[in-house]
């Protein structure tokens, strides 16, 4: 008779946890919906989001001289479809930095997040829903800037697909989890926006807006390699090149997520 109870035991428990899990999945859906609709009706952050990449791409194709014309620099190439990858890189930054970290903040200073805390939603499932929503809006965004430069300027390209999507999804999540863990610990919109900009030049230039990592110094070029926007630009164009991203890259651009989003939720206050 005893030798039954221990296998009830563990199976009761085993059910439990089993329940706990379907229980918190069910949760963090709920906020991830709740958290796309806020993102919906918050127009400015939204169309930022979504329309920025593209209209960036249109600006720098329509007013950079010589941008769309084929260059001997660059082996004949045209500029834009050079910097097409690295126009996507700063897309990324900048929503994640400066689109994304204002809007936390200012939940914050609204009393947003406070009232969510009354909920019985741990941190993390917050962090997950809006890593979640903000990915999302990047790819559809960047997917409209892709449309735009083939529409407007011709750009065609035999990208290594599978793999510009990795580094994508990749370099979102790494530049999202930045941008959480910044907010995490900084408790005013003008905090918030003074440590990203701290971070968000610094950023861009690994990520070769300025200077584009084949024309980095090598000492640079392997420092850049290691920061996230770094890492994410240059995975993106080797994807645009046709090849898969370099492994080292992608294994930045997974730790980084890792790292910074683990500390994000180990340090985030909701007021």
């Amino acid at each position: 008779m005893n030798s039954t109870a221990p296998p009830e035991t563990v199976s009761h428990g085993a059910g439990g946890r089993a329940a706990r899990r379907r229980t918190a999945g069910r949760s963090t859906r709920k906020l991830i919906v709740t958290e796309a609709k806020l993102f919906v009706r918050e127009p400015v952050g939204a169309f930022f989001t979504v329309i920025f990449p593209a209209a960036l791409v249109l600006i720098l194709g329509s007013a950079m001289p010589g941008f769309t014309e084929p260059s001997a620099d660059i082996g004949g190439r045209r500029p834009i479809e050079f910097y097409l990858p690295i126009t996507l890189a700063l897309a990324i930054g900048t929503v994640a930095l400066v689109s994304l970290l204002n809007t936390l903040a200012a939940d914050r200073e609204k009393g947003v997040l406070r009232r969510l805390s009354t909920t019985p939603a741990p941190p993390v499932r917050l962090l997950v829903a809006q890593l979640v929503v903000n990915v999302a809006a990047l790819l559809v965004g960047c997917g409209l800037a892709l449309v735009a430069a083939g529409l407007a300027f011709g750009v065609r390209a035999r990208p290594d697909v599978p793999g510009l999507l990795v580094a994508f999804l990749l370099g979102s999540a790494s530049m999202v989890a930045l941008a959480l863990l910044v907010a995490a610990f900084t408790p005013t919109s003008r905090a918030a926006m003074g440590v990203g900009s701290l971070v968000y030049y610094p950023m861009l230039f690994a990520a070769g807006v300025w200077t584009p990592g084949p024309l980095m110094p090598d000492a640079v070029r392997r420092v850049a390699d290691f920061t996230p926007l770094g890492a994410a630009s240059q995975a993106l164009q080797d994807a645009w090149g046709g090849d898969w991203p370099q492994p080292l890259h992608l294994a930045v651009l997974v730790g980084s997520t890792a790292i910074l989003g683990a500390l994000a939720a180990r340090l985030f206050r909701w007021s």
